[in-house]
């Protein structure tokens, strides 16, 4: 069965210069489930949207003109520091915006992306 509605985002691909360490980061940090379609290809399923990351040799950031992926994170400090202990790198530190705050991270392996909490 097909479970996505019509006219919504039903799948993202994202490139990962290293998909073990892209992997290990994302499960650990949001408790994802993978499975590898060869060396070169890890899918995804959060349980709400599914993805895969490909093997590339280049990241990506939204200072590059790419699309901003954005998670949400009840406890935005929790979530930031456990980003920065399982490896990853904040490139912008929390912020307010209009509705909430949010904070920049590369994923190690891979590229930028976002979190944020209403305020």
């Amino acid at each position: 069965m097909h479970r996505s509605l019509p006219k919504t985002i039903d799948y993202i691909e994202m490139p990962s210069h290293d998909l073990a360490e892209t992997r290990r980061f994302f499960s650990s940090l949001f408790g994802w489930g993978f499975e590898d379609y060869g060396p070169d290809y890890a899918a995804f399923d959060d349980g709400r949207t599914t993805g895969g990351f490909f093997a590339a040799s280049e990241s990506w950031s939204s200072t590059a003109g790419c699309p901003l992926i954005v998670f949400y994170a009840a406890v935005l400090e929790e979530t930031q520091s456990a980003v920065l202990r399982l490896g990853g790198k904040v490139t912008r530190e929390i912020f307010d915006f209009p509705g909430g705050r949010r904070f920049h991270f590369q994923a190690p392996g891979s590229g930028e992306f976002a979190a944020w909490t209403e305020k």
